[in-house]
């Protein structure tokens, strides 16, 4: 799998690959100091797995994973315990105190394999836009028609979803959900955003690079310079 250490210590982020020479399976495709090249360089590289410090200059391993557009899999390695609760808002597998052992990260690296083998053995089949899905939101139930769906929001380790006239909380994470929608209908706009293409009633030019598409229920959401290439990819003749 693939992989990238983000670390601002050239001795730490040096060493932890060295380390990570150990496992054949696990490919380090890049190297970054800063949340900001590391954005970069996950965007170009698409890694499996981040190695991630949380205390870096200028910003944090939580402000990048925010401008993600998709959710890797990240083991943190860090010297700070307290923000060990905070890291499982994300797809973390594990979180290693530094100095960080062979032993322990070793066994972080089974865990990474644990959880990629569970998801190859319980992995569902892909919807169609005329399946209907079942969603239970607290007390109230709903069968839902995938087609009338407009769009799903990521919250942190939710997903609202937007139909009818309706909303409703699945406890699921945006990247579990768009494994499984029609990608020829399904978008993901942004980090925080899947779009039903159908639903979409007007793009616009944003301010900044890319588009902004309104919604059919006047929902304006952001589509990045990177997506928006593939979007008009998309909807080209």
């Amino acid at each position: 799998m693939k992989a990238i250490v983000v670390e601002d210590s050239r001795i730490a982020r040096e060493g932890l690959i060295g380390m990570l020479s150990e496992f054949s399976d696990v490919e380090i495709v890049g190297q970054a100091e800063h949340p900001a090249p590391a954005l970069e360089l996950i965007r170009e590289k698409r890694p499996d797995v981040i190695f991630l410090d949380i205390h870096m200059p200028g910003e944090t391993g939580f402000d990048l994973l925010e401008k993600l557009d998709y959710m890797p899999r990240i083991i943190f390695t860090t010297a700070y315990s307290e923000y060990a609760i905070k890291s499982f808002d994300y797809h973390t597998i594990d979180y290693l105190l530094k100095p960080i052992s062979q032993e322990r990260l070793a066994l972080a690296i089974a865990k990474l394999h644990t959880q990629a083998d569970e998801l190859s053995t319980h992995a569902k089949p892909a919807l169609e836009m005329n399946n209907k899905i079942f969603v239970k939101d607290d007390d109230k139930c709903h069968l839902v028609t995938l087609e009338s769906i407009r769009y799903f929001e990521s919250c942190k380790n939710h997903v609202r979803i937007f139909f009818n006239q309706e909303s409703a909380f699945v406890k699921k994470t945006l990247s579990q959900l768009e494994e499984r929608l029609p990608k020829r209908f399904f978008f993901r706009a942004n980090r925080q955003f899947i779009i039903n293409l159908h639903a979409i009633s007007a793009i616009e030019d944003a301010i900044s690079d890319g588009y902004e598409v309104t919604m059919e229920d006047g929902m304006k959401i952001a589509i990045s310079r990177r997506q928006a290439c593939e979007l008009k990819e998309l909807l080209s003749l």
